[in-house]
């Protein structure tokens, strides 16, 4: 299944507090839990001003879904096509 890094904008995110937080994420696993087994939230980095999420999706429009859904911006949605790490190098 593929997997999908989300770019989504969000001013002062580094900002929010962890209750914040919490109720992002909640209401992001309650429209995965809509939205079927198909996708799965891995994780996300939480920077300055975005927010990075890491998604297994059977597609993008699945992940846009998620998003509109949520009322999350998905300003860019790439998806992954290999992972390297420093043991790539060996």
């Amino acid at each position: 299944m593929p997997k999908y890094v989300i770019e989504r904008e969000i001013p002062d995110a580094g900002k929010l507090s962890a209750e914040q937080l919490k109720g992002i994420s909640q209401t992001s696993c309650g429209v995965l839990r809509n939205l079927g087994p198909e996708i799965q939230w891995v994780q996300s980095y939480v920077t300055g001003n975005k927010i990075y999420c890491v998604y297994i999706a059977p597609n993008e429009e699945m992940v846009q879904e998620h998003a509109k859904q949520g009322g999350f911006p998905a300003n860019s949605i790439s998806q992954v096509f290999a992972v390297i790490d420093p043991t790539t190098a060996e």
